[in-house]
Parts: C-alpha cells; sequence; structure tokens
C-alpha cells in the first residue's frame, strides 16, 4: 500500500487511483483524519467508491452514499456438478428470470412481511412520518433492481453449487440518504464537492445513524430471502453462508481510538472475517478471508467489494436519452454486445438480461486487483458463474451504488 502525507493526515492507496477518485479523496480529507482508497477504486458521488474514510465523532451521508448497506451474500448450497447439469442449469435460470423482480421501482411478485417493518422508527423519525416510505419499502423487499446489481449461481472449486447476490436498500436507501445529505448541507447530485458531515452526538447525527441502521436491516433481510429462494428454486439446501455489506459506517477502535470508519464500495476484513466478491458477468468471483499484517491494519481492516469499474456507462454502450420511459440510445459505445453474449456462450455462462454498461470490458480484472491486496487476504474458494441474472440495459437505476 503506498501512503501520502498531507499535514498531519495520510492518504493511502493499493492501486493508483484515476484523477477524479484522487480528486475526491482530497476533498474528503478537508472533514475526515485518514483516507484508503481499494484496488478496485473509481470516481463515485462525493466520495470515491472502493473508499474508506476515517472520523472521530462525526458521519457523513454522502460518504456512506445512496444505496445504504449495498452488500454481497454467497450461499453454498449440497448441489453438486454431477447433479446440476446444463440442461437443470437451464431451467433453473429461466425460473430465477420468472421468479425475483429485476429492474427500477419494481414490486416483488412475493410480498414478504418481516419483522423489521414493526421497528418503532417507522413512527419516530421525521422522514418516515407518513408512512409512503414504509410502504414503497415493503412494496420492494426482495427486489434486486437493475446497473450493477446482480443474482448469479455459481460452481465452485470445492465442488459446489453456490448462490451469489449483490443489492442493497433498493428506494428505501435512496430516499433516507438524499434526505440526510440536505439535512447536512449537500447537494444531492454532489460530485466533487467536500461531503459535508453531522456530529455522532448531535440529534440529527443520532437521527442518521439509527436509519442508516434501520437501511443496513432491510437489505439483508432482502438479500437473504432472494438468496433462500434461490436455493428454493434449485431444489438445495443451504449449508453455509458468507454475508457482508459496503456503503455504510461503523463505530471501531483502532491505533487506541475509538473511530468512525466509513466504507463506501469497500468491506470490512479483519483476521478470520469471510466476505464474497463478485467479479465481473463472465469472470470468477471469490470467498475470502482478512489476515493481520501491517498492511491490514494501516487499511483499517477493510478490502474490496469487486473489481472496480474502468468505464463509464456512458463510453460502454454509448449516449442515450429517455422518452416516455424508454431509453433510446443516440450514440455508439465501445462494447459490442453481441460479442460479449457470444462469449458468455462460448464459457458456458447463461445470461439473463445485461448490457454493455454491465460488461466485462468495463471492470478491472479481479485476480489483479486482489493481487495489490495480498498480504491482507487469503482466498478460500473460487467461483465460477454458470447463470447470470440481472436487468436488462434499458434500465436506469437511480438507487446509486
Amino acid at each position: 500500500m503506498y501512503t501520502e502525507y498531507i499535514g498531519n493526515k495520510t492518504l493511502g492507496y493499493f492501486d493508483r487511483p484515476d484523477d477524479g477518485a484522487y480528486k475526491q479523496a482530497m476533498n474528503c480529507l478537508g472533514e475526515a483524519e485518514a483516507m484508503v482508497l481499494m484496488g478496485d477504486n473509481h470516481k463515485g458521488y462525493g466520495m470515491p467508491v472502493g473508499g474508506v474514510a476515517i472520523y472521530r465523532d462525526k458521519i457523513c451521508p454522502a460518504g456512506v452514499g445512496f444505496d445504504i448497506a449495498c452488500g454481497n451474500k454467497a450461499v453454498k448450497t449440497n448441489l453438486t456438478a454431477f447433479s446440476f447439469t446444463r440442461a437443470v442449469c437451464k431451467e433453473a435460470a429461466r425460473e430465477i428470470r420468472n421468479t425475483l423482480s429485476f429492474g427500477v421501482g419494481r414490486k416483488n411478485k412475493n410480498p414478504i412481511d418481516h419483522p423489521l417493518f414493526s421497528n418503532p422508527l417507522w413512527d419516530s423519525l421525521d422522514i418516515y412520518a407518513g408512512g409512503e416510505i414504509k410502504d414503497m419499502a415493503q412494496a420492494q423487499l426482495g427486489t434486486i433492481g437493475s446497473g450493477n446489481h446482480y443474482v448469479d449461481v455459481f460452481m465452485g472449486d470445492d465442488g459446489y453449487v453456490w448462490v451469489g447476490v449483490h443489492f442493497g436498500s433498493r428506494g428505501l436507501g435512496h430516499k433516507t440518504a438524499s434526505y440526510y445529505m440536505q439535512k447536512a448541507g449537500d447537494n444531492v447530485n454532489i460530485q466533487d464537492e467536500t461531503p459535508h458531515v453531522l456530529d455522532v452526538y448531535s440529534n440529527l447525527g443520532g437521527e442518521y445513524i439509527a436509519a442508516m441502521n434501520l437501511c443496513g436491516e432491510y437489505a439483508y433481510a432482502g438479500r437473504d430471502w432472494v438468496c433462500s429462494e434461490v436455493a428454493r428454486i434449485l431444489g438445495a439446501q443451504i449449508t453455509d453462508e458468507v454475508h457482508n455489506h459496503h456503503n455504510f459506517a461503523w463505530p471501531e477502535t483502532h491505533f487506541g481510538e475509538n473511530l468512525w470508519v466509513v466504507r463506501k464500495g469497500a468491506t470490512p476484513a479483519f483476521p478470520e472475517q469471510r466476505g464474497f466478491v463478485g467479479s465481473t458477468m463472465l469472470d470468477n468471483s471469490v470467498i475470502l478471508k482478512g489476515v493481520d499484517s501491517d498492511e491490514s491494519v494501516n487499511a483499517f481492516y477493510s478490502t474490496v467489494h469487486g473489481a472496480g469499474r474502468v468505464m463509464s456507462r456512458t463510453e460502454a454502450a454509448g449516449k442515450s436519452k429517455w422518452i416516455k420511459g424508454k431509453q433510446i440510445r443516440i450514440g455508439k459505445g465501445k462494447v459490442d454486445w453481441s460479442e460479449v453474449e457470444q462469449e458468455a456462450a462460448s464459457r458456458g455462462v447463461i445470461l439473463c438480461g445485461g448490457g454493455a454498461d454491465e460488461a466485462p470490458q468495463v471492470y478491472k480484472r479481479l485476480p489483479e486487483v486482489l493481487g495489490h491486496h495480498a498480504p491482507t487476504i487469503e482466498i478460500l474458494t473460487t467461483l465460477r458463474p454458470l447463470i447470470v441474472c440481472m436487468a436488462g440495459s434499458d434500465e436506469y437505476d437511480p438507487f446509486k451504488d
């Protein structure tokens, strides 16, 4: 890990950031005590994705971001390569796509009655007054959304079938983030401004922390339900699970101090803590665990959450505009989606949805990204994609990751 000293503050990075991510990291150091950029770092909204910001008695809603508690969950099943034939795989892909809700503003076809909706915060926090947000959240629980959110089925190098998902708190997280960002003084369309912070001991700071944790419960409930539903579709039993999240703020002790650690598109990786890290739609993902090392300490025990983008959606797919809810392409992008589909077929990957803006070419290579973190992690299981289910390329997701 490389370290720059800016006055009495530090900026560390596992892979040199581009200009946009570097500028955002420097802006965050206006309030943060330190910043660390993971190997998958890239420009985000106010704070780089793949960024870790350290605060004393402060919390940063824009740093946590719009998709509060977005996370990755992987479950191991009792199915093996012998039972999961190509024909079974194709039928499972169809049922997953038809049963689960992908896309923007979708309601779950199977409404979920979850204990989290009895939490008194729905009635005590001003943001949720009137019940509209709670009603929306209840309808959306268990939906996947679009963008880089997915449901995948893998074959592990341990010989077993795994299910992996990536999505977060949907409209609940987006509305919660927007509300508290504005209360803190941020422009909701924040790009390169210094993100504002809240005193964790203030009424507003306490409210945000409570709402953030509620969004976290919601995101976990959604991922739990989807993984269970896919296992049901596969006719499988879940024998193990790995569940972790990013886009969150944690109170932790580092270097003998009680600090707030904001990880945006970065994941906790304390010694022996396991994590599921997704790759591109055609490449291998991994189950890893954190290890203890000097670099782990200096990274505040954090690691990547994915491969990290190197190309914008517009650059990949071409310019487009929305007319009456329909996406119309008005420019050619760098990615030929038909070639991606051909490559998927040659690798035996069943693609359901997806598009040029999520093609493998728009991401870094995960083995290289993980290589930057080699002193801080250990790879436990490698997962080869069999089924990849995502929203289609004509879906725009405002619930930003």
